[in-house]
């Protein structure tokens, strides 16, 4: 077990990709601190925080589950006290608590000027402000200790226009949030980074799967099919931990499936995946007999699709 006595926290962890990354932090005998709203089972939402902690705790792993709301600094504040006093150290943060799942699904199709102030308030409060907020607190204890690893859990929404405005500023913030922290940590030799999961199947998209599938992305047609699965990206996080080289990627922005062909590892049910700069992946859209004969090494280049998409007059 690679993570043995490696003390973790991922915050939003009751379900979806949190979840997923505890689970993956677990198997390899982490000791993970796990946070969300919701301790007990509920029939608001799907999964709770003693679930997953039950979950990581019979993968091996040693799961404290700790109710936080990211909402309130106070709250935030006393998780990191509590880590310090128990641990007395920290060696990753993995912030991925978000609101604004269901703010997005009630605005996508508003316009900007129409959504309640809500549409802004829930993402950009749990998604990136609270995300700094953790970061501080981690930080102090990396910046001592000389070691640690923050992985802000971004996306595609930071390049692409996905989902709604106040979606696309929070994440392109966050991205932009790691560049700098990740500057000022490499000198302390912590390392922060975003990382881009692809199209992942969490239980609430998978329950409106039928739905989502009738919709079009900048033009794509989602298929949650093809989709990574909840701890996908908790392999990604396992790699970057275990990558000896990894101060050389902070402030960077890294795709889950680039990692996995990076580090070389698989989906938990034996899918390969292929980052959306892989060639291959995006014929496969249209023309799937033509992407099996195209090498998945062959991508483009991170500064041709910024320039793609670019805004800049």
């Amino acid at each position: 077990m690679s993570l043995h006595n490696k003390i973790c926290l991922v915050t939003g962890a009751s379900r979806g990709i949190g979840r997923g990354i505890a689970l993956a932090l677990g198997s390899e005998g982490a000791t993970v601190y796990i946070t969300g709203r919701t301790l007990e089972l509920s029939s608001k939402a799907p999964g709770s925080l003693n679930i997953t902690a039950e979950e990581v705790n019979a993968r091996g792993g040693v799961a404290i589950p700790v109710q936080c709301d990211h909402g309130v600094d106070e709250e935030i504040h006393r998780l990191f006290d509590k880590i310090k006093k128990d641990h007395g150290r920290i060696d990753l943060l993995v912030n991925n608590a978000f609101k604004g799942v269901g703010t997005i699904g009630k605005n996508t199709a508003i316009p900007f000027w129409e959504q309640e102030k809500e549409s802004w308030d829930d993402v950009i409060h749990v998604g990136l402000r609270c995300h700094f907020i953790a970061s501080q607190g981690a930080a102090k204890m990396m910046v001592t200790q000389k070691d640690g690893l923050i992985v802000n859990i971004s996306s595609a929404g930071a390049l692409f226009n996905f989902f709604t405005t106040p979606y696309g500023v929070g994440k392109a913030g966050l991205d932009k949030m790691s560049e700098m922290c990740g500057k000022e940590l490499k000198k302390h030799n912590v390392t922060c980074v975003s990382l881009w999961p692809g199209l992942v199947q969490t239980e609430t998209l998978m329950a409106a799967k039928d739905q989502l599938e009738k919709t079009e992305i900048e033009g794509v047609k989602l298929n949650m099919s093809r989709g990574e699965t909840v701890e996908y990206a908790g392999r990604a996080i396992v790699g970057l931990m275990n990558d000896k080289n990894v101060q050389a990627k902070s402030g960077k922005t890294i795709a889950t499936a680039d990692l996995g062909a990076e580090y070389g590892f698989i989906d938990v049910d034996g899918r390969t995946h292929y980052s959306m700069r892989c060639v291959k992946s995006s014929v496969a859209i249209h023309y799937p007999w033509l992407a099996s004969i195209i090498p998945a090494f062959i991508k483009v280049p991170w500064a041709l699709l910024v320039a793609m998409v670019h805004h800049y007059y």
